[in-house]
């Protein structure tokens, strides 16, 4: 099956809205999250496709370091001295795994970065993605100079438990 990503647009989000009920059943987000963040940062959202069907998204857009958003909340707006590109969501229907598209959805990731001048790719890791993210160089978050503390916690709270809140260089 020949796959790739292409700009997601407003007319897609109704294919979102169902592959990410087939594949996040447990994480549900109202469609005016996602619509926000399409409108908020384009360039940061995209489908995958096969034979001209959704088969896969990504979502992401600029962050602050060890502060993520709470699952089904709208941004408002992008964060002032963002320092991160952060992934909203990243979800594949079972049929398009294996086809290299977790791995594309990265290089996408890194390029938009490296072009957005962000030097940290950041996400929040569901228990069942958590080893591709490991594979991928991912690191659960150390705090540092950019802890989210409390608040941090609070987030991560809000998707349920076993979440892990990861970071990684991004490529130069």
């Amino acid at each position: 099956m020949n796959a790739g990503w292409r700009a997601m647009k407003p007319a897609d989000l109704d294919r979102v809205m169902a592959i990410a009920e087939v594949v996040h059943p447990a994480y549900p987000e109202d469609r005016a999250v996602f619509a926000e963040r399409l409108a908020l940062y384009p360039e940061g959202c995209a489908m995958a496709e096969a034979g001209g069907i959704g088969i896969g998204y990504i979502v992401m857009h600029p962050g602050r370091l060890g502060v993520p958003p709470p699952l089904d909340s709208p941004l408002g707006a992008l964060p002032e001295a963002p320092d991160c590109l952060y992934l909203h969501d990243v979800a594949l229907l079972p049929e398009a795994r294996g086809l290299g598209l977790g791995v594309a959805a990265l290089e996408r990731m890194d390029a938009l970065a490296a072009r957005q001048g962000f030097r940290w790719l950041a996400l929040t890791s569901t228990p069942g993605a958590r080893t591709f993210w490991d594979a991928q160089g991912f690191l659960p978050h150390d705090g540092g100079p950019h802890d989210g503390g409390a608040g941090l916690a609070a987030k991560l709270a809000s998707y349920g438990g076993g979440m892990t809140y990861m970071t990684k260089p991004a490529r130069a």
